[in-house]
C-alpha cells in the first residue's frame, strides 16, 4: 500500500512539471530558442536590415534577464531573398536547431516557400514580414500571423486617396512581378471595378532585373498623372525608409511621394521629446551604434522585437507552439510606443494581422508630413 500511494506522488509531480521540460522544441528552463530568416544580403538586403533591428531588440531583453528566467536565442540566417535558400534555412532551422517557433521570417515569397513544410511540422511562424493577402487567411494558415498592413488593405487605402485626389486622373502602376506586386493591383481593381482598364496602366519587372527604367519610359508615355509602385524598396518609393529608398532615388526628385505607415519618424524633430521615441534612440545608440538610425527597417525591427516580447510574457511558463500561436492572437489594444497615435494592435482567432491601420504622409524634402486620419481598410 505504502508503495502505491508513492508511486501516485510520483505520478502527481511528473504531472505537474511544465510542459517546456521536453516535450517542446527549443525550449528549456533557462532558454527558449527561436528561428529567423532574412534577406541579409540581395536585392531585398535595404530592408533586411529589420533582422538586425530584432537582433538587437532579443539582446537587449536578454540584458535584462530574458522573460520569465529564459534567455532568447534567435538563430538568424540569411537568404539573400531566394526561396530555395529559405527552404533550406527552414529545415535547418527545424530539423537541425531544433526552434521552438519562427519569428519575422522576411519576404512574400521566402514565406511561400516554407510554408507547406512549417505547417506540416506544425511549426508556428509569428509575424512574417509581408503583406500578401493570401497569409491573412486564418483558415488556410492557422499557425502564421502577419506582420505588416496587408498589400490589400494598403493598396485599398491608396486606391481611394487617388480616386479623392485625382478623380479623372489616369493612374500607373509599376509592380513586382509576384504575390506582393499582384495583391496591390488587385486591390486597384477592387475599388476601380469597371473603370480599372480604363483608368490604369501597369507594367511588371522581375526583382532579379537591374533597373526599371524601361517600365518607368513606357508609363510615362501613358500620359498618367500619378506612379503608384508596388514593390521592393531597390525598385520603389513607397517604403517609408529615408536611407533605404529615398536617398538612392535622390531626396530632392521625392518630394511628394505619398505613404502609409503605423509609426512615428525617430528623425522627424516633431517627436524630438516623445517617450517612445527617446528610448528607441536609446536603444538604438547602444545596441546599434554604428548603423543608420534613417534607415526605418532597424525601427521596423524594434517593434517586431517588442510583439514578440509581448508574446512570450503573455506565454507565462506555457511555452508549447499551441500556447506560442495562441497568444499571438491573443494582442488586445497593444501600443507600441513608437506607433503613432490612435494606433492599436488587436488580433484574435479570425484576425492574424498585427497591423491593420495606417497613416498616410507626404515627403516634403526634408521630412514626413502626416496628413488625413487613421485609415483601414473599410475607410472611405
Amino acid at each position: 500500500m505504502f508503495r502505491n500511494i508513492r508511486l501516485a506522488c510520483a505520478l502527481i509531480i511528473a504531472m505537474l512539471v511544465p510542459c517546456w521540460a521536453g516535450d517542446t522544441p527549443g525550449v528549456t528552463a533557462t532558454e527558449i530558442k527561436i528561428g529567423g530568416i532574412f534577406p541579409l544580403s540581395g536585392p531585398a538586403s535595404s530592408i533586411g536590415q529589420i533582422g538586425h533591428g530584432v537582433l538587437a531588440y532579443v539582446q537587449s531583453i536578454n540584458d535584462r534577464g530574458g522573460i520569465n528566467g529564459r534567455k532568447i536565442n534567435y538563430v538568424v540566417l540569411d537568404d539573400a531573398y531566394s526561396p530555395p535558400k529559405a527552404f533550406e534555412h527552414a529545415r535547418r532551422l527545424v530539423e537541425s536547431d531544433e526552434v521552438a517557433f519562427m519569428f519575422s521570417q522576411l519576404g512574400t515569397a521566402g514565406n511561400a516557400a516554407v510554408a507547406k513544410y512549417l505547417a506540416a511540422k506544425r511549426v508556428p511562424t509569428i509575424a512574417i514580414v509581408t503583406g500578401a493577402s493570401k497569409f491573412t487567411s486564418v483558415k488556410d494558415y492557422p499557425l502564421t500571423t502577419t506582420g505588416l498592413v496587408s498589400y490589400d488593405t494598403e493598396g485599398k487605402i491608396y486606391a481611394k486617396y487617388l480616386m479623392r485626389a485625382l478623380p479623372t486622373a489616369k493612374y500607373a502602376i509599376l509592380f513586382q512581378n509576384d504575390d506582393l506586386g499582384r495583391d496591390y493591383v488587385n486591390a486597384f481593381k477592387a475599388i476601380l471595378g469597371a473603370d480599372f482598364d480604363k483608368r490604369v496602366v501597369t507594367a511588371s519587372y522581375e526583382v532579379t532585373e537591374p533597373t526599371v527604367d524601361s517600365q518607368v519610359v513606357a508609363l510615362k508615355s501613358s500620359g498618367a498623372q500619378a506612379l503608384f509602385i508596388a514593390g521592393t524598396p531597390k525598385f520603389a518609393a513607397q517604403a517609408s525608409s529615408i536611407a533605404g529608398t529615398l536617398k538612392p532615388a535622390g531626396l530632392e526628385n521625392s518630394v511628394g511621394v505619398i505613404v502609409g505607415t503605423p509609426n512615428k519618424d525617430p528623425n522627424d524633430q516633431k517627436w524630438t521629446d516623445d517617450e517612445g521615441i527617446k528610448a528607441y534612440r536609446t536603444f538604438f545608440d547602444r545596441y546599434l551604434a554604428g548603423s543608420d538610425i534613417t534607415n526605418t527597417s532597424y525601427l521596423t525591427g524594434y517593434q517586431q522585437g517588442l510583439v514578440l516580447e509581448q508574446i512570450l510574457r503573455q506565454c507565462g511558463d506555457d511555452l508549447s507552439r499551441d500556447n506560442v500561436i495562441k497568444q499571438a492572437k491573443s494582442l488586445k489594444n497593444l501600443v507600441l510606443p513608437t506607433a503613432l497615435p490612435g494606433i492599436r494592435i488587436n488580433t484574435s482567432e479570425s484576425n492574424n494581422m498585427i497591423w491593420t491601420q495606417l497613416q498616410l504622409q507626404r515627403w516634403t524634402g526634408t521630412r514626413w508630413e502626416q496628413f488625413g486620419e487613421i485609415l483601414d481598410a473599410s475607410s472611405e
